[in-house]
């Protein structure tokens, strides 16, 4: 299954576009206040917590070119516009001597020249480095786990050098990606086992996850066992299919199509239909539908 990760990133961008329409849009997190924008004004708020966390690195560091290290407590301040939620200003020194560091204190005075991200970049000599480099700021994107979690999520920090003196800091501050885009890998998404032994999980259905996606289609992906047949079912709306893997026969209001990897179906809504692995390998394959689905657009049949 390792597959369709370079699959569905070729199909998101191809095969959706032509099959439905819409645009990921994410939860409000409190840190970026909403506010009414011409369509012509209006950026993703990915862009604009890239704004917001830029801006917040560059007004600390007119704090410190102000206050020196007395800006430092400042940034260790809860609850304040320079720490708050996991929101927060950290500086190192350039041999990667942690100066300030909000959400645990007691790690300041630490050398994380050398700290690695969840899967071993080595995320320590990236901020260093990128912001020792010529133009003396970066961005660095790595995999770390939020507050309270074990898993990692993509984050992305913004880093800037400064000096006070002779000695030389570096600022940074970060978010997590995917409180802006909804952002999943298809091992992580639970099976729903809907279609009795067929595994079917819910790539992405703004009814069935928690962030506000402004969208109005799902997609789903099936797997279906050689020699299984899925129940006969109607969809109230069009639903488009996929496949990804293996071979089979979509049966629409009885009449066989032969399915084979590549092959994008549509089906009509109000149609009856129902799949058969006819193959030796499981046969996969997304659904698309649109609306959403949702259990009232199903019919089962007998």
């Amino acid at each position: 299954m390792n597959h369709f990760k370079n699959v569905l990133c070729v199909l998101f961008i191809t095969v959706l576009l032509l099959a439905v329409s819409g645009c990921v849009q994410s939860e409000k997190t409190g840190v970026i206040e909403p506010k009414e924008q011409t369509s012509e004004e209006k950026q993703t708020e990915l862009l604009a917590q890239k704004d917001y966390t830029m801006s917040q690195v560059n007004a600390a560091i007119d704090l410190i070119n102000e206050k020196g290290e007395l800006a430092f407590p400042d940034f260790r301040e809860k609850d304040s516009k320079w720490f708050h939620n996991d929101s927060y200003i950290t500086v190192w020194k350039t041999e990667g001597i942690r100066v300030v560091f909000p959400p645990k204190t007691s790690g300041e005075g630490e050398n994380v020249s050398e700290l690695k991200d969840y899967n071993g970049k080595p995320l320590g000599r990236m901020l260093i480095d990128t912001a020792l480099s010529e133009k003396g700021e970066g961005w660095v994107n790595y995999d770390w786990p939020k507050p309270g979690e074990t898993e990692p999520s993509k984050k992305c920090t913004f880093t800037r050098r400064t000096s006070i003196g002779n000695q030389t800091y570096l600022v940074h501050s970060g978010f997590y990606v995917d409180d802006y885009i909804y952002n999943k890998n298809i091992e992580d998404i639970e099976d729903i086992n809907y279609f009795g032994n067929a595994p079917v999980r819910n790539l992405i259905n703004p009814n069935r996850v928690e962030m506000e996606l402004d969208i109005n289609y799902s997609i789903a992906h099936f797997l279906v066992k050689p020699g299984d047949l899925l129940d006969s079912l109607i969809m109230k709306n069009p639903e488009t299919y996929y496949v990804l893997e293996g071979e089979g026969m979509l049966y629409i209001e009885d009449v066989p199509f032969e399915l084979k990897k590549g092959q994008i179906v549509l089906v009509p809504a109000n149609a009856k239909q129902s799949i058969e692995n006819t193959g030796n390998v499981d046969l996969e394959f997304l659904s698309i539908n649109q609306p959403a689905w949702e259990p009232a657009n199903e019919v089962i049949l007998e």
